[in-house]
């Protein structure tokens, strides 16, 4: 093997060995994020419906609580799910920024801002749309299977924009790559400056909050990416509004579980 074939073997064992640090590096970080963003680190009690019960573990990686002080409650299985459909994006360059509508204390968009840092990602924002206020009373008139599902009264479900904003803050993440969208979806959604997607995901409970998010935002979600419901496999109102949605566009794609709440596909066409 002559001189500059040898270098340049040297090159690619180091270049490869480098690379395959940066994942492990890469990796690490993000999975330490879960561990804080669920505080499955500590652990906290369960404030579930008012009601204050004692920190389970398997309840938190189930995103089965709600936490007393954790950043997200949608569980372990639910950040991996996000883990995965930003990183394929990535992987396969599919356009477009990343959003979730319903962001609670923001743990999920956090995550979201969090792999695009650790990707080194300048040229896609992460939009955070809520009331801030916690969710719409049901409107049982216009949406009847809405009708019971009093989330407003739960005042648990309310964060200001402020404290998010101040959570971003606390794990380093907030900057012009983070965008917020405060009030209700109906209000917010048809014009945000939201020009395409490559993850969407919404966390609305309700048919009204679900529909409201689908209508404007699907359309601008490119092939190839995300679209991930909460909710829908536990909340009978937000699965009607997707596959409502899903029928009247003739939306066929396969829908695929999560966990015990959730589910997600890949837009084909």
């Amino acid at each position: 093997m002559g001189l500059f074939q040898e270098i340049r073997r040297l090159r690619e064992e180091m270049s490869a060995t480098s690379e395959q640090r940066l994942a492990r590096v890469r990796g690490l970080y993000l999975n330490l994020l879960k561990l804080c963003l669920t505080n499955l680190i500590y652990g906290d009690g369960n404030i579930l419906h008012g009601v204050q019960q004692p920190y389970d573990a398997r309840l938190r990686v189930d995103g089965r609580d709600w936490p007393a002080l954790a950043h997200t409650m949608i569980g372990f299985k639910r950040l991996d799910n996000i883990h995965f459909c930003v990183e394929d994006v990535l992987r396969r360059r599919v356009p477009g920024d990343l959003m979730e509508t319903g962001v609670w204390r923001g743990g999920a968009v956090i995550f979201m801002r969090a792999i695009l840092e650790a990707y080194g990602v300048t040229d896609r924002t992460v939009w955070a749309a809520d009331s801030f206020e916690g969710l719409p009373p049901p409107n049982a008139d216009k949406y009847p299977l809405d009708r019971g599902l009093n989330f407003n009264q739960f005042k648990d479900l309310a964060v200001s924009v402020e404290e998010v904003r101040d959570n971003f803050s606390r794990y380093d993440l907030l900057d012009e790559q983070v965008r917020f969208l405060k009030g209700w979806f109906r209000d917010t959604l048809p014009q945000a400056p939201v020009e395409r997607l490559a993850v969407l995901r919404l966390d609305g409970d309700l048919y009204e909050s679900t529909i409201d998010a689908l209508t404007p935002l699907y359309p601008k979600l490119e092939k190839g990416g995300y679209c991930i419901i909460d909710d829908y496999q536990d909340i009978a109102a937000c699965r009607q509004a997707v596959d409502d949605y899903r029928s009247s566009h003739d939306i066929d794609d396969e829908v695929l579980p999560v966990d015990w709440s959730a589910v997600y596909w890949k837009k084909t066409h």
